[in-house]
C-alpha cells in the first residue's frame, strides 16, 4: 500500500479544517408574537434580521386579547411558544409579569427613554406612542379642540368611539381620560346622555367619520392621519387636556430558551435604527429626540397623560363594568 506524502495529509487536513470554518453557524431562531399589523411585523422582522443575520425570526399576528389567550393556553399545556411578545400595552405585560412570566432584563438603550415608558425592573420597555385623539370630518360644523367639546349640543347623536370591550387602546384611553381631573367618568356620563355610541374597534371608527356617517370619533392617531393624505375629508385634533397612549411593549417570556437573541431584539427595537423602522411606518417613536412622522405635529405640543399600568391593571374590571352600564356591551 502507498502511503501518501506528509504534505499531501496536511494539505488535506487543512481543506478540511477550511471546509467545516466555512460552513455557517447554525442561526438561532426566535418566536415573536404581536400585535402589529401584518405588514408592520414583517418590516420590523426584516430590519432585526438584517441587523442580525445570525438570528431568525419566525412571528405570529392577531389582535392581543387574541394573542394573549393563545399565549396562557400555552403556558397553562406547559409549552409556550413565543419567546418575545411585542404587543399593544403596558398593562397586559404588567399582568405577566406579576404572574412571573416575563424575564427581567436592563436594556443600554433604556437610557434614551422616558422612565415613564418602561418597567423600572426590565420587565418590559415602550416601543412607540400611539396616542388616541379627536378625528372629524371636515364637513363637520364644529372643530373640535378639547374632549368636552364632544359633550356640545353642536355634538349630540354624532359621536362614535371605539369600545373597551373590542379595543386594548380604548380602554387604555377610557382608564387615562377618568383618571384627569375636570373628565372622570363624568365625560363618559355626558357623552351617553349627548347620544355618542360605543362600538367595535378603531377601524369602524374611522369608516363611520369618513363616511360622513358620524361628524366625530375618538381614534388612534394614524388612521385619520394616513387616510387625510390619501384625500380623505378628515381632520385629528390631539386636544388641549391631552391623550392617551398605547405604547406597544415588548417583553421577553421567562420560559424562552433564546434568552440572549431575544435581549438582542430588544436591544434593535428600542435603537435608533429600530425606532427609525417604526417612524418610517407611520408611528410617533417611543425614544427621546427622534422625529415624528409627516403629517403629525412637533411632539413639544403632543401631551401625553400618564396612567400607572399597576393602578390600570387592578381596576380593569370595574371600569370595563362601569363603561357597560353606561354603553352597553358592545
Amino acid at each position: 500500500m502507498r502511503i501518501p506524502p506528509m504534505k499531501t495529509i496536511v494539505s488535506a487536513a487543512a481543506l478540511l479544517a477550511a471546509s467545516f470554518l466555512a460552513v455557517p453557524a447554525l442561526a438561532a431562531n426566535l418566536v415573536l408574537y404581536t400585535s402589529q399589523p401584518n405588514e408592520d411585523a414583517q418590516a420590523t422582522v426584516d430590519g432585526f434580521m438584517a441587523a442580525n443575520p445570525d438570528i431568525n425570526v419566525d412571528w405570529v399576528r392577531d389582535g392581543t386579547p387574541k394573542i394573549m389567550a393563545k399565549l396562557q393556553a400555552e403556558i397553562q399545556a406547559g409549552n409556550p411558544v413565543a419567546d418575545v411578545l411585542l404587543i399593544a400595552d403596558m398593562v397586559t405585560l404588567e399582568r405577566l409579569k406579576e404572574d412571573g412570566k416575563l424575564l427581567a432584563y436592563k436594556s443600554p438603550e433604556a437610557g434614551q427613554y422616558d422612565a415613564t415608558l418602561y418597567d423600572a425592573d426590565g420587565y418590559y420597555y415602550s416601543t412607540k406612542l400611539i396616542t388616541t385623539g379627536i378625528m372629524y370630518n371636515t364637513s363637520a360644523g364644529m372643530k373640535p379642540a378639547s374632549w368636552k367639546d364632544l359633550t356640545k349640543p353642536e355634538a349630540k347623536g354624532l359621536v362614535t368611539m371605539p369600545s373597551p370591550l373590542a379595543s386594548g387602546a380604548a380602554l387604555i384611553h377610557a382608564q387615562t381620560l377618568t383618571a384627569v381631573p375636570g373628565l372622570g367618568w363624568d365625560f363618559y356620563k355626558s357623552l351617553a346622555e349627548n347620544g355618542a355610541i360605543a362600538a367595535g374597534g378603531n377601524g369602524a371608527v374611522l369608516k363611520s367619520v369618513a363616511s360622513g356617517e358620524k361628524a366625530y370619533g375618538m381614534v388612534v392617531d394614524y388612521l385619520p392621519i394616513r387616510e387625510k393624505a390619501k384625500g380623505a375629508p378628515v381632520e385629528f385634533v390631539f386636544p388641549r387636556e391631552g391623550v392617551s397612549a398605547v405604547t406597544e411593549p415588548v417583553g421577553i417570556l421567562a420560559s424562552t430558551k433564546n434568552a440572549d437573541a431575544a435581549k438582542k431584539f430588544v436591544d434593535y427595537v428600542l435603537s435608533e435604527k429600530g425606532q427609525e423602522g417604526f417612524l418610517k411606518l407611520g408611528y410617533i417613536p417611543a425614544r427621546n429626540g427622534m422625529k415624528l412622522p409627516e403629517g403629525f405635529p412637533s411632539r413639544d405640543t403632543i401631551k401625553v397623560l400618564p396612567i400607572k399600568a399597576a393602578d390600570a391593571l387592578k381596576n380593569t374590571d370595574q371600569d370595563l363594568k362601569t363603561f357597560s352600564g353606561l354603553y352597553g356591551s358592545n
